[in-house]
């Protein structure tokens, strides 16, 4: 959504009128920086101060970075290929060194980068011949003599950089360097009164918070290092109060809302579930079951998260609750990512209930109830019939992928949703579905490993949260180790010996592969930082590829099969079918089998190119194995360095299974991400200085004030500056995503 020109004096002015056009265009297509107040809100990515230099042995290949250095030599070479000449300086920290190249108006840089001079140097770091290098790098560099009194430092944006004060770093690109930022940032400054301050004075006061301007002027002008402090402390808080007045206001417009009780029945649908289970519920199932059910039989709709170690029995309680809504008259919906997992949860659901799922059916229980599926690669006979028994509500439950969003998918009385990884829909696709219900529908969020978002979520308070940490009777811990190719690779041979000995015990493996193969781009794979250039590693391993060289090779004589994305959904359902009954031996499959696949029998899984996964990618996978009464073994393989970043990730995923350890650390190596979801409305990011690991004391405080702020002025008619910060700040999309996350 393109910003809109607002009214002179709250900061919603266009940029262009603080800057040049052209640069106005840069700051506007390359950082989405689009009017006064987002200028003043790019804040510096961190300070140098003069002769405190970078450390230059942290620059990672492809970064573009800003560094503050000393120059140690600069000569100039005559080029061999072609005429002219081209210049070598090479800059310092007192220790490690980083070489600059310049193959243009080399007299000019020769004669400004003269040794011992100190400047901010600017561009993507490559590595040439072994070495770090800025090719043609932009630079900034500070005078020799300064004069550390600054009577106004807006008169020379630079002017604070040239003393002993601490010198910004912004997040710059590759066509406005950070100081050159700092100057747009320079001319935007005299507007910071006009900005409004959402924050009441009275509420910055009790926290010790210096106001608005105060810390907006500190930032970015700081005469001192504990001005930074001081603002970045009222700035963080800040953040999370806007975003906690949100939270607040759209959980007393869901509490306005009323919708219909659905708290089940003695002697129903769900008692007589529970007299066929086979196994008794754990203490932390029945203890989560009992708060689904508090908020079931509530005239609110719940919105509750419900987070749970791999295994932990999830998918029991949301059945239990499912089962509540169809003894008080409604519908349950279970929405899946994936095919593969909404038939798994189909299959397991039926196999559940047994008798209780075939009402009307020859055999089947008068206390029961349809079960339907809705996948959009059903024949048109099935996906008329599963249409007909939702809308008549001979179906009191569907279990579905997309396909139950679609507008031609009606139910009879729809109180329960229940969604299943639900990072893997946007935001519009849940909201979709709950609109279809009469009155708003409860809503249930499973998730097996918490993701950074849904932590941030969590931390924020945007879902009331239940927790399952044990596992049931007879489940055994899985055993994970790290396979390093490179190092040792006769372990990996022996992995294979491993897989080979599990299937001779009648037991099944799994080998998991970040890529499908066959030519075609693969969108399977979740993103993971790098440690390297693409460039400089090899394809990883493919289950086209890799399938058939196992069959011929280490695992010949055994039943090999393969799933993946791009498969037909009936070659996926059958290839699932196959393994689950032990017509095949090993499945070599990408993350497709990530959640939900559920198959006891199933032992030991071999991941190839482990480092290429997430964190928590990594800890649902393994889940996948030690299902039944067997122990589970995780074989992490890499060729991943030792001391590397990815070796490290490995280790923490072979050291523990608590998923939410992991998840704390994929939330510390990936960030917070974006909470109110900016990456699926495509504005910016909501946390520039808040980090919810580091600033949980400070989210809390913040969660008091603007909850009893809400509590007490529900329009928000007193504090109007607040208001406009929720609807100029937040925009109307980020606030409508508010409600439906």
């Amino acid at each position: 959504m393109t910003a809109q020109p607002g009214p002179a004096g709250t900061g919603s002015e266009r940029v262009r009128s603080v800057v040049g056009a052209a640069t106005a265009t840069i700051l506007e297509r390359d950082m989405g920086i689009e009017t006064v107040a987002d200028l003043i809100g790019h804040y510096p990515r961190r300070y140098a101060q003069r002769g405190q230099l970078t450390d230059l042995g942290q620059l990672a290949i492809g970064e573009h970075v800003t560094v503050l250095a000393r120059v140690a030599s600069a000569k100039v070479h005559p080029m061999k290929q072609r005429k002219g000449s081209r210049l070598d300086v090479v800059v310092t920290d007192g220790q490690r060194s980083l070489s600059l190249v310049f193959f243009a108006t080399v007299g000019y840089h020769r004669k400004e980068l003269q040794v011992g001079r100190q400047g901010l140097f600017s561009g993507k770091v490559t590595l040439f011949g072994g070495t770090r290098q800025l090719a043609h790098p932009a630079y900034e560099l500070l005078p020799d003599d300064v004069d550390g009194d600054l009577a106004d430092p807006h008169a020379d944006p630079l002017a604070a950089s040239f003393t002993a004060r601490p010198i910004p770093i912004y997040p710059a690109t590759a066509s406005l360097a950070s100081w050159r930022v700092a100057k747009c940032v320079a001319a935007a400054l005299p507007r910071i009164p006009d900005l409004p301050d959402p924050v009441p004075a009275e509420v910055a006061a009790q926290r010790g918070l210096v106001p608005r301007a105060v810390a907006l002027e500190r930032i970015h002008v700081p005469r001192d290092w504990a001005d930074v402090e001081s603002a970045r402390a009222r700035l963080r808080f800040e953040e999370a109060f806007v975003l906690q007045a949100a939270l607040a206001m759209r959980r007393a417009e869901a509490r306005s809302t009323p919708t219909a009780p659905r708290p089940g029945r003695a002697g129903g649908l769900l008692d007589a579930f529970d007299a066929r289970l086979p196994f008794a519920l754990t203490e932390g199932q029945r203890q989560v079951s009992a708060e689904v059910a508090a908020d079931l039989g509530a005239d609110l709709p719940m919105q509750r998260l419900l987070q749970g170690e791999v295994g932990s029995g999830k998918t029991v309680v949301a059945l239990r609750a499912m089962l509540a809504v169809v003894d008080s008259g409604g519908q349950a919906a279970l929405l899946a990512p994936t095919e593969v997992l909404a038939q798994q949860h189909h299959r397991a659901i039926l196999a559940l209930l047994g008798p209780l799922a075939e009402r009307g059916l020859l055999g089947g229980s008068e206390e029961g109830t349809g079960v339907a599926l809705l996948t959009g690669s059903m024949s048109t006979g099935q996906r008329r019939q599963a249409l007909l028994d939702l809308a008549s509500g001979t179906a009191g439950l569907v279990v579905g992928t997309h396909a139950l969003l679609e507008d031609k998918v009606d139910f009879f009385d729809l109180g329960l949703v229940v969604v299943d990884e639900q990072h893997r829909f946007g935001v519009e696709q849940r909201d979709a579905l709950r609109a279809k219900g009469r009155t708003p529908p409860h809503l249930l969020v499973m998730t097996a490993t918490p993701i950074p978002r849904t932590v941030a979520m969590t931390v924020f308070g945007d879902l009331e949260v239940s927790t399952l940490t044990e596992l049931p009777a007879g489940r055994t811990p899985i055993a994970t180790h790290v396979v390093p190719a490179l190092d040792k690779p006769h372990y990996v041979e022996r992995a294979w010996q491993r897989v080979r000995e599990e299937v001779a015990r009648g037991r099944q493996a799994y080998v998991v592969c970040p890529r499908i193969g066959g030519g075609e781009p693969d969108d399977e794979l979740e993103p993971v930082e790098e440690d390297e250039p693409a460039s400089a590693r090899r394809p990883a391993a493919a289950v086209l590829e890799v399938a058939p060289t196992l069959a011929e090779g280490p695992l010949a004589g055994l039943r090999v099969g393969l799933l993946h994305g791009r498969m037909a959904p009936e070659a996926k359902d059958a290839a699932m079918r196959d393994f689950a009954a032990g017509a095949i031996d090993v499945l070599v499959a990408t993350t497709v089998i990530e959640v939900g696949v559920d198959v006891a029998n199933a032992t030991v899984m071999v991941v190839l190119d482990a480092d290429r996964f997430g964190v928590s990618q990594l800890h649902q996978l393994r889940g996948r194995v030690g299902r039944g009464g067997h122990a589970g073994l995780a074989l992490l393989v890499t060729e991943a360095p030792d001391a590397s970043p990815a070796r490290g990730r490995l280790a923490a995923v072979e050291a523990t299974l608590d998923g939410f350890v992991l998840a704390r650390l994929d939330l510390e190596q990936r960030r917070e991400g974006d909470v109110l979801g900016h990456s699926q409305s495509g504005r910016r990011s909501s946390l520039r200085l808040l980090s919810v690991l580091r600033d949980e004391v400070v989210i809390a405080d913040a969660r008091e004030e603007a909850f009893a702020l809400v509590a007490a002025d529900p329009t928000l008619a007193a504090h109007p500056a607040l208001a406009a910060e929720l609807a100029e700040a937040l925009g109307e999309e980020r606030a409508e995503y508010l409600g439906k996350a």
